[in-house]
């Protein structure tokens, strides 16, 4: 058949996946992961409770699949891999969307885990979808999927490390005036139920909301803008349900303001923050 390969192609590939597995936390200890750059009232979660976000991102970008590891969206420039489809540009077409997927690869190596030597690569090396679709069974591509799949808890610290960083950047931001409610209504949403989940899978999902270039008519849709918008005292009990509500004014004015109709996209974002409900 055209599409059978000799067995012993994938001889290395699975050597590479076998020490990978051996050496990745599948099941995470009970330790704890705690933020350094979120000040005094410090962020903390547990490795197995980011474990189960982990695994409720790749429902959201992936529904749960190792097929929906690898991805490249139709209309899309950029290959999104893993659990929170990390982008990952060819180094003909960047973009003006934060490059997530080679700061990840660099986060797993510094954990001692083997890496693909197709994620090593400095730049994506599909110039298309069109590549990248064809390229969807080799062997490259088979040993990146289940690299994607063991390393998912990972995936979730990384997520976690970039929720904790994301808060200075926020903070320098903005003027010395609004960084106190900032920063009360981060904590009040981070220890309410479901809130630390929000969070982390709103920042992996539409970013810091720091970057200039992400803007539709000079406004932003990110985190930072999503705080912003939040209605609520600082203590509010029902943070969480708030930040969702202010995440759907943001995306939905993002929607309206975009230079192309992005109005599809709308139903499956809102389906999104209804799991940040408690």
């Amino acid at each position: 058949m055209q599409n059978q390969m000799p067995v012993w192609n994938f001889f290395i590939p699975l050597a590479a996946i076998i020490l990978v597995t051996a050496c990745t936390p599948k099941t995470p200890g009970t330790g704890t992961l705690t933020g350094k750059k979120t000040g005094k009232a410090k962020i903390q979660i547990s490795r197995i409770e980011a474990r189960n976000i982990g695994n409720q991102i790749w429902k959201n970008e992936c529904s749960g699949t190792i097929p929906g590891l690898t991805s490249w969206n139709r209309g899309e420039y950029f290959a999104s891999l893993g659990i929170g489809h990390f982008i990952w540009y060819h180094r003909e077409k960047r973009g003006p969307f934060e490059e997530s997927f080679p700061p990840l690869v660099r986060y797993i190596q510094s954990r001692g885990i083997p890496v693909p030597q197709i994620a090593r690569q400095q730049a994506c090396p599909w110039r298309s979808r069109e590549d990248f679709q064809k390229a969807l069974n080799t062997p490259a591509m088979v040993e990146l999927r289940k690299f994607l799949h063991v390393t998912i808890p990972l995936q979730a610290e990384f997520i976690f490390l970039r929720l904790e960083n994301s808060l200075p950047k926020m903070l320098t931001a903005l003027d010395s005036a609004s960084r106190k409610t900032l920063q009360q209504r981060f904590y009040a949403v981070a220890g309410s139920a479901k809130g630390k989940y929000a969070l982390m899978d709103y920042v992996n999902f539409k970013g810091e909301g720091t970057k200039k270039s992400e803007r539709y008519r000079g406004q932003g849709w990110g985190l930072l803008q999503v705080l912003q918008e939040m209605r609520m005292a600082p203590a509010n009990a029902n943070a969480t349900a708030e930040f969702a509500a202010a995440a759907d004014r943001v995306l939905t004015r993002r929607v309206k303001n975009a230079p192309s109709d992005e109005s599809r996209w709308l139903r499956g974002w809102r389906n999104r923050l209804q799991t940040y409900l408690p």
